[in-house]
């Protein structure tokens, strides 16, 4: 996963382990409905993308496809170590590591379909959520914001486009080109766990 550098104390899986079972209500698995219920993430544009991610197959099994119902702790304490900043005393190849894993999370939260590319469609999505939900901007204007975006996106990845030229969407590889030089390990948080460990999911888009 290239997150084995960034193993959680004995002390915070107690702390996670407890958050689990809370959340759970004691069940030995984890449900979407169950996190839905936790008041923090009802006000986040990006909530069923946050969800969404804990039953991503993608994020807890190598070469997963598709999505699960329901996940056990070792599950939810796989997913939740892409949130946890690095430690210290690791090397720069192993923070490099980290930050691709970190990164291919991120992605994989954007791309939906599970095809490897980040549609317009989806990147879209995301983007009407983030600029709609306050009610400042109506439908349309978010999805023109979304498309400049979109295109100013491409032409970073891709280069200059003719204008009947189609895009089909940012790879994993466009990705972290788009990315690179930007700090992003220590800015993946989560506060809806109510926990020490962990304080702030950042809102973010591409």
């Amino acid at each position: 996963m290239g997150l084995e550098q960034n193993e959680v104390s004995l002390e915070q899986i107690a702390i996670l382990h407890n958050r689990f079972k809370q959340l759970s209500q004691n069940e030995e698995t984890l449900r979407r409905d169950d996190l839905k219920t936790i008041q923090d993430l009802e006000s986040n544009p990006i909530r069923y993308q946050i969800i969404e991610a804990f039953f991503d197959r993608r994020n807890f099994q190598k070469d997963g496809v598709g999505s699960v119902e329901e996940i056990g702790f070792e599950e939810f304490l796989t997913v939740m170590s892409y949130f946890r900043a690095p430690a210290h005393h690791i090397t720069e190849e192993q923070r490099e590591e980290i930050r691709r894993a970190k990164l291919r999370f991120l992605f994989n939260m954007h791309d939906t379909d599970n095809d490897g590319t980040i549609t317009l469609e989806e990147y879209r999505h995301v983007v009407e959520e983030l600029l709609s939900r306050s009610g400042a901007l109506g439908r349309e204007t978010a999805k023109g914001i979304a498309d400049a975006a979109m295109l100013e996106v491409a032409s970073i990845s891709v280069g200059p486009m003719a204008p009947d030229e189609f895009y089909e969407g940012i790879t994993f590889e466009h990705f972290l080109k788009i990315l690179k030089g930007i700090e992003i390990e220590t800015r993946m948080h989560i506060r809806f766990l109510n926990m020490d460990t962990a304080v702030f999911c950042k809102q973010h888009s591409v």
